[in-house]
């Protein structure tokens, strides 16, 4: 098939029946190799997505992490600056005590200095609960990280896989595509829209059969000999009654 030479309709001339048809089921043996080639790949392509995606997420999860880590120490910092202010009032508090005139204002002193021990101990329990969460989440990046590793082995294993087939069959795929867009451009629109809806709702991408032992070749129920001699004739296009697929006979492939 390669190197194909297609006639194309000519400008604004109308194509009979039977070469719509015959169009029709050239475009489809060629789509049908190209659905043999992606069947080779099987599901290749989407495991492949599919790590990709799950490596992305991970790589924001890790990084997430890590913001949270840089968030929890720059608050244990704070923590430790608020730990060394309320130190220097407690001595400033307590140096203030020696010069008391009374006891009013020795309590009033004695208050401020519970006040800031209590504060110095919310801010170690503060520092001790972020010490903790920032060990949990090292934890965490470093699981991450590891599973990150896994899966970026797999996505170059299925990778490579996919490259392999992929160049084995690259070449006569863009040539299958690119007789597939000459054919297609030969075809009504309609008609072509047809085709493609008629091949995303088969389950094995046929809409366009031949006739096989008086049988649809879609479906294999039996048509009755007036219906096949219609096929034959080429004066219209016709549909298979049980699965709608386009029927036609070999000939058009002379």
């Amino acid at each position: 098939m390669a190197n194909q030479k297609i006639k194309p309709a000519e400008q604004g001339a109308e194509l009979s029946i039977e070469e719509k048809l015959r169009f029709l089921y050239k475009l489809q043996q060629v789509d049908s190799k190209i659905d043999k080639i992606k069947l080779l790949r099987g599901e290749l392509p989407l495991e492949v997505q599919d790590l990709e995606d799950e490596i992305e997420g991970l790589t924001t999860r890790i990084e997430n992490y890590k913001k949270e880590i840089h968030d929890l120490e720059a608050q244990i910092n704070q923590k430790k600056i608020e730990i060394k202010d309320a130190e220097a009032l407690i001595k400033k508090y307590q140096e203030q005590q020696k010069n008391v005139r009374n006891n009013r204002e020795y309590d009033s002193l004695t208050k401020e200095i519970e006040y800031q021990t209590l504060e110095i101990e919310l801010c170690n329990k503060r520092i001790k609960e972020y010490t903790q969460q920032i060990k949990d989440k090292k934890q965490m990046v470093e699981q991450t990280e590891k599973t990150v590793e896994e899966r970026t082995h797999d996505l170059n294993v299925k990778r490579q896989e996919l490259d392999n087939i992929t160049q084995e069959t690259q070449k006569e795929e863009d040539e299958l595509y690119r007789l597939s867009d000459e054919y297609a451009k030969n075809i009504e629109p309609r008609l072509l829209i047809a085709y493609k809806r008629i091949r995303a709702n088969a389950r094995n991408g046929l809409a366009v059969v031949t006739v096989q032992r008086d049988a649809c070749g879609g479906c294999f129920n039996k048509i009755p000999p007036q219906r096949q001699l219609d096929i034959k004739m080429h004066k219209k296009v016709i549909v298979c009654e049980y699965c709608g697929r386009i029927l036609v006979d070999d000939s058009l492939l002379d």
